[in-house]
């Protein structure tokens, strides 16, 4: 099977037409049907791209190996369209100030997100003082998980800037916000220990010197 193929059985796979890849990919309709018949070949960038949004390894797309991911969960490179997913998931809900769907349990507040193979879930409960969990789902089976628990310690508390910390969401640390974050009288901290396979951490913003905002994080890849 040669690219165009595995490009076209890959997007059929994933109920998308010509139309919505091509909207995914910042590129035309007609790209993606001369790709599907070898007329032309995506450059990198488009490869990679595609790698994303199908959950398939680079080399699976170019050369047919190693479709997914290998048996070792922690093996970095396979893991790196899952961060890359979880990054855009982040910043495509709660941060973005997406619209809720339908709750999953008694008074909860759901967001989720889907491209290709992956779907999130955001799950949490409260306002003020809040407990939530994030899931990373792989052909709908459970892969990746985060707890958060958290409040907010003063009215000088801003959800604003916290959202445009959470949009700074990055594939080295796809847990929370950066480090660090600074916007006029508000800064961001996040520490983390541990990586992808098993973390745990917290996140606080001060006002000028004032602790306005915590919240403390954990979780891991499942078994």
């Amino acid at each position: 099977m040669d690219l165009g193929n595995r490009i076209n059985e890959l997007r059929n796979n994933a109920c998308l037409t010509q139309e919505q890849l091509a909207e995914k990919l910042d590129v035309s309709r007609q790209a993606v049907t001369k790709w599907e018949k070898n007329d032309s070949t995506p450059d990198i960038s488009k490869i990679i791209e595609l790698s994303n949004v199908f959950g398939v390894s680079t080399d699976y797309l170019i050369k047919g190996k190693q479709k997914y991911w290998s048996s070792d969960k922690n093996k970095k490179d396979d893991l790196e369209p899952i961060k890359s997913f979880l990054c855009a998931a982040k910043t495509n809900t709660y941060a973005a100030k997406a619209a809720e769907i339908e709750s999953s349990r008694w008074h909860s507040h759901d967001l989720s997100y889907e491209e290709g193979r992956y779907s999130y879930l955001d799950s949490y409960f409260g306002g003020e003082k809040f407990a939530g969990e994030e899931v990373l789902y792989v052909d709908r089976i459970p892969f990746w998980s985060m707890n958060y628990i958290g409040r907010v310690l003063d009215s000088d508390f801003s959800s604003d800037f916290l959202k445009e910390c959470l949009q700074a969401v990055n594939k080295e640390k796809p847990f929370r916000g950066p480090e660090i974050f600074q916007n006029g009288n508000f800064t961001y901290h996040c520490k983390v220990k541990g990586d992808f396979n098993w973390f745990n951490g917290e996140e606080v913003i001060f006002f000028q010197s004032r602790k306005v905002f915590e919240c403390l994080i954990h979780g891991g890849i499942l078994k």
